[in-house]
């Protein structure tokens, strides 16, 4: 007697097969959708480079045609950090006892002596414009 073996292929039914299909079209998808992302990024990231590298010449561009622009709001910071780190100075020294009273009458005794030596006389005034003047001279050249 013989028996039959059962045959050991599988069977495939065509839902099976189509279930198979869909499982691999889902994987394509998300491999489209992932290559679609990085794509985007190495997009923005080869524009973020581009703009990076030209960074220089458009600053170096800019100070050049905003150069006295720049050094004049450069010289009004550094005038408004010198006032504030005299007046935190000032502050400083007021804030010890007996000693901004003594700064006074320095201050009161030098205006006197300068009222004596430099103002009461004419000879003496005229000196002092001289002074004025080569001052004048020395500093603007």
């Amino acid at each position: 007697m013989e028996t039959q073996q059962p045959d050991s292929t599988p069977t495939v039914t065509p839902e099976d097969n189509l279930s198979l299909i869909g499982e691999k079209t889902d994987k394509l998808s998300n491999f489209s959708t992932s290559h679609k992302s990085n794509t985007q990024w190495q997009h923005t990231l080869k524009q973020v480079v581009d703009i990076l590298d030209k960074l220089p010449n458009y600053l170096g561009g800019f100070i050049d045609n905003n150069k006295q622009a720049i050094l004049s709001v450069v010289f009004i910071l550094s005038a408004l950090i010198t006032v504030k780190i005299l007046v935190a100075v000032l502050d400083a020294v007021n804030g010890i006892p007996l000693l901004a009273p003594i700064f006074e009458i320095i201050g009161l005794f030098y205006a006197g002596w300068f009222t004596i030596r430099y103002l009461l006389k004419s000879e003496t005034r005229s000196e002092l414009l001289q002074k004025i003047s080569a001052f004048k001279q020395q500093l603007l050249g």
